[in-house]
């Protein structure tokens, strides 16, 4: 066995030499090619090219196990080495609202955590060491899994990739840790623009409640259990909902038996019906906004429903869209971008899905102050196509384009089987794509005029915007009302959060009123202050369990933060005013994201400083004394962002000793109850700080800060 491996890696590397060679002759007959040119100018039309081999498309081999699994084969000999593919009739469109994420979570771990013979950790060395792979993951309309292997471990690995897709093990700290990540990739969600039209604007068109609209949140995360998991796969990991596909370098007749034995203990069970709910769509125009203060240029989206990739009209639908947004030559491009210099990016298509209506879009990104006239300029040309009949070199240009760029959809023998097996789970014919080349080669001039009259509705478009709303300004007024789309994560757990807490509100003005001449002094003011010091910051997050860095940072009251932090990895540079900032290391500068820029807005107006300064402003509360530690504190509550804070102040002092507060883990997708300690006051031009500072999260020891000075301004 192992002389065979050295075997098969020489033959590998022999086969890379050549390769090398050949490139090597290559390189120097384009050169010799590029010395002659020097000398003997041609035109473009003068010169001679041979034809270009013809790509042999293999033969696709068939055959059923009782089972009910389909097998597809093709032969390819060129590398020692067999891809196998498993396509599994299942998705998201099956889990209810209330489960979204349910489906991609089951995917990930059925891999990810391994199955009942073979635990994670032993069958990711099995793969290491023979350089294979695994893999598997569920979409919203398909499910798959598939294997990567060298040819002499084919016989041994196939069993293992079987009994991966049969017993999966899904053990609860693999789905825990899915769960994070999928509630960490939550948290990010508003951080791109594009991603964020993306979705808004899908959305839009099918309905935010729909199976096609909905969001993964953090409440649906929570509700997926284990046993949902396990039921997920049970229903649809079976012989009736999966075709299987091989290419690679094998004996056909070997393989059969190979296959046949190792699947043929997967249950038959029933065929999924995959439900895709009606869409009842209205035809309207609408003008939406979502305003992300910390951009300066606008991201749009206008369109509405798309088809069905079963309609007969779909080649001539395709060379419509190739003629008004098919890259650098379509007239989205060519107008808006080139001619107009109204956009950075113009792009656009008309999308006939097979199982449920896709979308027809266009998009554009553009200046702030330009954003209508990029609207109008788009909206324009989608009226010119269907008002004059396009010119014959520009039909022929665009065929000539869109054809040869198909080629590349048919230029391997694991493209016709990924192909072949997409036709069969689709239900479309075998020869499907040859089909739609011979329509697309027949559209005439007049189908493309006919397409976008009959398909295209300029005047019922949803428009959606993602961009500065200051900086837009009245713009968007001209097309009707403005819908302004709340794009905010809903955070589980805030229940009470923002309530009025009952308690004594005249001793709470007197309690809060001495707080806030201990911290500042009655005839002093304060503007801005800045603050040195060295944090350390635990947890199971930070390397090593613990990092300690220096920090300087410079609060400029009421609204904005610069801080500085001297990391092991360089210089970070934070800018924050009035709800939005940047971020800079190493040269290059970002925009803050809404979320962090929020998180700091309301560390800034908790923090006592910002309650000394503006105490006049707040209700507090008092609600009895508490003893921690051997010292007996007032209890003062006071609400702040819409949250309610504890303080718990020395009587004797006015110091508060104690914050509390309960804050939203985006990472982990729940609230924590956190808890500051501050001790060791020190006095400066009537400025107080606590040069001590501890924190806790749920009771665990987060940060400890250790203030060197602070600098009054």
């Amino acid at each position: 066995m192992q002389t065979d491996k050295k075997s098969n890696v020489n033959l590998m590397n022999q086969s890379r030499e050549r390769m090398m060679k050949r490139f090597t002759s290559l390189v120097v007959l384009i050169l010799c090619a590029g010395l002659a040119t020097v000398h003997a100018q041609k035109r473009y039309d003068e010169l001679n090219f041979p034809e270009l081999n013809e790509f042999q498309r293999p033969e696709v081999e068939t055959f059923t196990l009782e089972n009910g699994i389909k097998v597809f084969l093709v032969e390819d000999d060129e590398l020692p080495l067999i891809d196998l593919s498993v396509n599994i009739r299942t998705g998201g469109v099956l889990v209810p609202n209330e489960k979204a994420g349910l489906a991609s979570i089951t995917g990930s771990v059925i891999r990810s955590g391994g199955s009942e013979n073979y635990p994670a950790d032993t069958l990711n060395k099995i793969l290491e060491n023979r350089a294979a792979s695994m893999e598997t993951g569920i979409g919203f309309t398909s499910g798959g899994a598939s294997m990567n292997v060298l040819k002499e471990d084919f016989s041994e690995l196939l069993p293992i990739f079987v009994d991966l897709l049969q017993n999966p093990a899904l053990p609860q700290e693999k789905i825990e840790l899915e769960k994070k990540q999928v509630k960490s990739s939550i948290s990010r969600r508003n951080d791109n623009q594009q991603q964020i039209g993306s979705r808004e604007f899908e959305r839009l068109i099918y309905g935010e409640d729909s199976v096609y609209g909905r969001l993964t949140e953090y409440e649906t995360v929570d509700n997926i259990t284990r046993e949902d998991l396990v039921n997920f796969h049970g229903d649809h990991f079976v012989g009736a909902n999966m075709m299987v596909g091989v290419v690679g370098d094998f004996d056909a007749d070997q393989i059969k038996k190979q296959l046949s034995n190792a699947f043929s203990s997967i249950e038959a069970g029933q065929k999924t019906a995959l439900d895709f709910p009606e869409i009842d769509y209205e035809f309207n125009r609408t003008i939406n906004l979502v305003d992300k203060p910390d951009v300066n240029q606008s991201y749009v989206l206008m369109g509405h429903i798309g088809g069905l990739r079963s309609n007969p009209d779909y080649p001539k639908v395709q060379v419509m869209n190739e003629v008004l947004s098919g890259g650098f030559s379509g007239r989205l491009f060519q107008v808006v971008r080139t001619d107009l210099g109204l956009a950075y990016a113009v792009f656009g298509s008309y999308e006939m899905n097979t199982f449920y209506p896709g979308q027809f879009y266009t998009g554009v990104m553009t200046k702030s102050s330009t954003t209508a006239e990029a609207i109008d300029a788009i909206i324009e040309q989608i009226k010119r196509l269907q008002e004059e009949p396009i010119q014959p070199e520009e039909l022929r240009d665009v065929k000539d384009q869109f054809l040869n760029s198909m080629v590349f959809r048919y230029d391997s023998y694991e493209e016709v089987l990924s192909r072949r097996l997409s036709n069969e789970y689709r239900e479309l014919p075998p020869d499907a794509f040859e089909e739609f080349i011979e329509g697309v080669r027949n559209t005439t001039i007049e189908d493309v005029q006919k397409m976008a009259q009959k398909y295209l509705k300029p005047d019922s478009m949803q428009i959606l915007v993602v961009g500065n709303k200051q900086e837009i300004g009245d713009q968007l007024e001209k097309y009707g009302t403005v819908n302004e789309i709340d794009i905010s994560i809903p955070q589980p757990g805030q229940d009470g959060a923002g309530e009025e807490v009952a308690g004594d509100a005249q001793k709470g003005r007197a309690l809060l009123d001495k707080m806030s001449d201990a911290i500042i002094a009655p005839d002093q003011q304060l503007d801005s202050v800045t603050v040195e010091a060295e944090v350390t910051q635990f947890g199971s997050n930070v390397p090593g369990g613990s990092m300690t860095v220096q920090v300087t940072q410079t609060v400029d009251y009421p609204d904005a933060i610069t801080q500085t932090v001297e990391t092991p990895n360089g210089t970070i540079t934070l800018n924050y005013e009035g709800g939005k900032g940047t971020m800079s290391m190493m040269g290059q500068e970002r925009p803050l994201p809404p979320q962090q820029a929020q998180s700091l807005r309301e560390s800034l107006n908790r923090k006592y400083l910002a309650v000394a300064l503006n105490s006049d402003e707040l209700n507090p509360r008092f609600i009895g004394m508490e003893e921690v530690e051997g010292t007996q504190y007032a209890k003062l509550s006071i609400k702040i962002n819409d949250k309610n804070i504890t303080y718990l102040v020395d009587p004797e002092s006015g110091y508060p000793g104690i914050m509390r507060y309960q804050q939203f883990n985006p990472q982990e997708g729940s609230q924590v109850h956190v808890e500051e300690r501050y001790s060791n006051w020190q006095t400066v031009n009537g400025i107080s700080y606590a040069y001590s500072e501890t924190t806790f999260s749920d009771g665990e020891k987060a940060a400890e800060s250790v203030i060197k000075s602070h600098e009054v301004h």
